[in-house]
């Protein structure tokens, strides 16, 4: 290594994943910019262990970001640059590294993130421009190869590296796993710009600032779509008590008036749920929050005691509303179950979303159908329909170009893999007609008055939300009516 390079600091950033000059007609980007929650709390372990990091986010600062990099590695030199990655933002991420290899020689640069977790020695393998490739949770493991200034890494679990004859090794996943209630808040402060840079999707909050927090890694469950690579099975989560004084540090500290739980089970255990939401009743913090469930894990009694605590909205993964569809990527595919949860929400006075996905394999014009007759029978005030990914980690991957309409039914761009373009074709079916099915879905369900009246109740519910819609108003008409994510065409 360098010797002038300062090996106890490291420069962890947040990759865009596509051109900086996109970021403005970005829809998704415009509706909801999520603070890079995970990277945050690597920084304040790095932090608490006493080494220097620091955050430059690309996706809440892109205009800037490669010259704030450059600036960063000119003046500080730290012996590290870190990365993490989903697939659509890995080979900016590559990018990035060669950026800060030629301008600082010697740095040397850590990848993690679901992508890389689950691509695993093939990430060192294909992109000469990566040292080392972190597998699961980072905090410790990152800790560890710092501590070893990149040396020495044989020993450390949940690293992928190259030996000195340039061969690929894997020391395997980190099998000891951090207690969640031991992590320290994530280092927010670390952030620029927060909490005023950071916007939950409009209409999904009452109130600003709100920011978004994460309380359970991993998921209990194994549906085929889930990327498992960097929790595995595994499943945990922070106690009640932990979670209240996060929450209260946020609203003394940086003024945040919401929270959103970034969770896949929230109410997964229902005695942690009853003991956070009564001290949120007996010591109020004068926040609402939203949070993500499964319909297995709520029930009246429960809904009404958090809409007692605060809570404003609820999503619930409907996925599809094709039973026989659903049952082959999810158990416990229930959709009268499911129903009369959601009507449940409804009555305990908590808004819903849904979340939806189109062109799963075994997807149908009729599926779709089903989904929308579905979908629309139900008291749903908010709905995300994504486009069906199948993402490296997940179950679905390995076989998945067996499932599809033809010999390149899978386009694997990673760049496009964020959900927004259909990169898998059902059999059956071809990208036009999913492309003009999925603006029907859209259409119809903003077209219900129902939903229209639900929304203009937003103007005194969450005005905040109509502010930033009536800013971006000819970006989100240009989305719904040629379904483009970055407005191509429009620069």
């Amino acid at each position: 290594m360098t010797n002038n390079l300062d090996n106890k600091r490291i420069l962890l950033v947040h990759p865009l994943g596509y051109r900086k000059e996109a970021a403005g007609h970005d829809i998704s980007r415009l509706a909801n910019i999520m603070p890079p929650l995970g990277m945050a709390t690597i920084a304040a372990y790095l932090e608490r262990g006493g080494y220097t990091a620091d955050i430059i986010d690309c996706y809440a600062r892109p205009a800037d970001a490669d010259r704030l990099i450059v600036e960063y590695l000119r003046q500080q030199r730290p012996g590290y640059i870190g990365f993490s990655c989903t697939t659509s933002s890995f080979l900016d991420g590559a990018r990035i590294a060669a950026l800060a290899k030629e301008t600082l020689p010697g740095v040397q640069s850590v990848f993690g993130g679901v992508h890389v977790s689950a691509m695993q020695e093939k990430v060192l393998a294909d992109y000469p421009v990566v040292d080392f490739v972190i597998m699961g949770e980072g905090e410790q493991t990152l800790t560890d190869l710092l501590a070893a200034d990149g040396r020495e890494p044989a020993g450390i679990e949940g690293v992928i590296y190259r030996d000195a004859a340039g061969a690929v090794i894997s020391n395997g996943y980190r099998q000891a796993k951090l207690e969640l209630d031991d992590l320290p808040f994530p280092a927010y402060e670390k952030l620029a710009g927060y909490p005023e840079a950071y916007m939950l999707p409009i209409f999904n909050y009452p109130k600003a600032p709100n920011a978004s927090c994460i309380s359970s890694r991993g998921c209990p469950y194994a549906c085929s779509y889930c990327d498992r690579s960097v929790f595995r099975r595994s499943f945990r989560y922070n106690s009640a008590e932990y979670l209240y004084r996060h929450l209260q540090y946020l609203k003394e500290r940086f003024g945040i008036r919401h929270i959103n739980f970034y969770d896949d089970q929230f109410t997964f255990n229902r005695q942690r749920v009853e003991d956070f939401c009564r001290k949120m009743i007996d010591q109020p913090l004068g926040m609402t929050f939203n949070c993500a469930v499964r319909a297995e894990h709520i029930d009246f009694e429960l809904l009404q005691l958090m809409k007692q605590a605060g809570c404003w909205m609820i999503s619930l993964g409907i996925e599809t509303g094709d039973e026989e569809l659903l049952a082959q990527h999810r158990q416990n595919a229930n959709l009268a179950m499911l129903a009369d949860k959601i009507r449940l929400i409804k009555k305990a006075g908590i808004r819903t979303k849904g979340l939806l996905m189109m062109g799963l394999p075994g997807e149908s014009e009729q599926s779709i159908q089903r989904s929308m007759d579905y979908v629309f029978s139900l008291p749903i005030d908010d709905f995300n329909l994504a486009k069906f990914t199948p993402f490296p980690g997940s179950p679905i991957y390995k076989d998945i170009k067996e499932q599809g309409e033809a010999i390149g039914s899978f386009e694997e761009d990673w760049e496009k893999m964020d959900c927004m373009s259909f990169q898998f074709i059902p059999k059956g079916m071809n990208r036009e007609r999913l492309d003009e099915l999925f603006i029907l879905y859209y259409k119809t369900h903003y077209k219900r008055a129902k939903v229209l009246l639900g929304y203009v109740a937003m103007l005194w519910k969450s005005p905040d939300s109509w502010r930033r819609f009536a800013g971006n108003f000819f970006e989100f008409v240009k989305f719904a009516r040629r379904n483009k994510r970055h407005g191509e065409g429009d620069e």
